[in-house]
């Protein structure tokens, strides 16, 4: 027995159109898969289903007018750290249990626009720090391929809902491959849109610089149809580009033809499973079939990239998670003796092992006689990391690599190391520090678990990314396996 294979979702929305399905059907039996898997994947934080039926039957009525969009009536679910009126955001946290914003995220408020039907909240790494999804107050998510893997981390518990066909796509955050490298370990399709494609704007904050919301979906056509609801301009985030939007869905159809294609050296070096890279270059050899041409390429400065990653992320960290601090909202300590203690029991308490960590880890690179030695060094580094994609871009359309250097590890292999997981995002934070977009694209298996190749393209070239993910996807059926039911 295997998870349910869900339909694209072009093929939702025409059954939908002609009466072959209904919005409310839909949602009733997203509702109910996710009930059915919550004991052993724990891949939600809250479950909606007042929400779902009221987001269902509006998109009933809008079917039934005309004048639906292609997503009304689908079901999918947010990341627990788009703020939700009316509904808990936590972002994993104990800190912010039980906080109700009472507005909506931009990302919510398009979506809720296109008529999608949310069923709940996913479950993450707390504040969105991490990469196994094992850093959450409401416990760890686990891997639909393998109960006794990590899903990959922090939009694990989205991974883990599209994989586990709960619902058709999900929506995720990626500060340094958040949404790529869960998508690699769970078998599906992860887009990170270039820096400001996506409006930020109610996304509670990690890394400021570096955060992007992105989609989790079985195939680049499904992200590219999200990604069209959920790009544009935004005057409420500053960060935001005033760029006009490209046609995602009719630029599928360009394929990989011509295009250039940069194999770089440094995502294949040190730490890369053998089998992992032997299955990612079979996965290029299928784009060079349908036309694209391999180009060997250095790009040295992403040896530095961990390094980088982990002094400005938590620098930015540190101040942005300086507000939780039991005054106006979040976790408060019972009964503080003063001020001083009322800021260290309700931080103590309110956040976990991981956030404490990066926090104090970002506190010191900031603090006086450190700044210039640790993030003003690193700053540096970021930008030769960009000057060197500029370079390889001017000779190449797109590059490519493994998108993990090894297939979902097991549950607590990190606990007595947690630099061997800051190693799994080795191949995916170098996109972020030069706020590229890219692409995670299910690429074979190793032992039974999914492989992921990611693609990285110039800055708006979105389009450029999912025409190959998609030519890939049409000659290849990686996309369309299904882990077995472990539920």
């Amino acid at each position: 027995m295997t998870a349910p294979v869900l339909p694209s979702l072009a093929a939702l929305a025409r059954a939908l159109d002609d009466g072959r399905m209904d919005a409310a059907d839909l949602a009733e039996t997203a509702l109910a898969r996710a009930a059915a898997t919550q004991a052993d994947l724990n891949a939600l934080i809250t479950l909606a289903p007042e929400r779902a039926r009221a987001d269902a039957g509006r998109a009933r009525q809008r079917r039934a007018s005309g004048t639906a969009g292609p997503l009304a009536g689908i079901p999918f679910a947010h990341k627990d750290l788009f703020c939700t009126r009316g509904l808990a955001t936590t972002c994993g946290s104990r800190m912010l249990e039980g906080f109700v914003p009472p507005y909506d995220a931009a990302v919510v408020e398009r979506l809720d626009h296109a008529g999608a039907v949310c069923i709940g909240k996913a479950n993450m790494d707390e504040f969105a720090m991490g990469s196994s999804n094992e850093h959450s107050h409401f416990g760890p998510v686990r891997n639909p391929w393998d109960p006794g893997r990590v899903p990959g981390g922090s939009s694990g518990g989205s991974a883990a809902l599209v994989a586990a066909g709960v619902v058709p796509f999900a929506t995720g955050s990626d500060t340094g491959g958040s949404v790529r490298q869960p998508a690699a370990y769970c078998g599906i399709t992860g887009l990170k849109p270039t820096y400001g494609r996506v409006s930020r704007w109610g996304m509670v904050a990690f890394a400021s610089s570096l955060d992007q919301a992105g989609v989790l979906a079985r195939s680049a056509a499904d992200c590219a149809l999200v990604l069209s609801t959920l790009a544009g301009h935004d005057p409420r985030d500053a960060t935001s580009v005033e760029r006009p939007v490209d046609d995602y869905v009719g630029a599928l159809a360009e394929g990989v033809s011509g295009r250039r294609i940069g194999v770089v050296r440094q995502y294949f070096g040190a730490g890369v499973d053998p089998a992992v890279a032997a299955a990612v270059r079979a996965a290029l050899a299928v784009l060079e079939r349908a036309g694209a041409r391999l180009v060997d390429v250095d790009l040295p400065s992403l040896e530095d990239s961990i390094a980088a990653y982990y002094v400005i992320a938590p620098a930015e960290a540190s101040s942005n998670l300086a507000r939780y601090d039991g005054v106006r909202y979040g976790h408060r300590c019972a009964d503080p003796r003063d001020l001083a203690d009322l800021y260290s029991r309700s931080r103590a308490e309110g956040f976990g092992a991981e956030v404490q960590r990066r926090i104090l880890v970002g506190t010191y690179v900031l603090s006086a006689g450190y700044y210039d030695a640790y993030y003003g060094r690193a700053q540096r580094v970021r930008r030769l990391i960009a000057q060197d994609f500029a370079r390889a871009f001017a000779e190449v359309d797109l590059l490519a690599g493994p998108t993990a250097p090894t297939v979902a590890l097991a549950l607590g292999s990190g606990d007595a190391d947690p630099a061997a997981l800051y190693a799994a995002d080795v191949n995916t934070v170098a996109v972020n520090l030069a706020g590229l977009p890219g692409i995670s694209l299910p690429a074979g298996f190793v032992g039974g678990l999914p492989v992921g190749l990611q693609l990285v393209a110039p800055a708006f070239a979105e389009s450029r990314l999912l025409a190959a993910g998609h030519a890939l996807q049409q000659a290849s059926d990686w996309h369309r396996a299904t882990p077995p039911a472990h539920w």
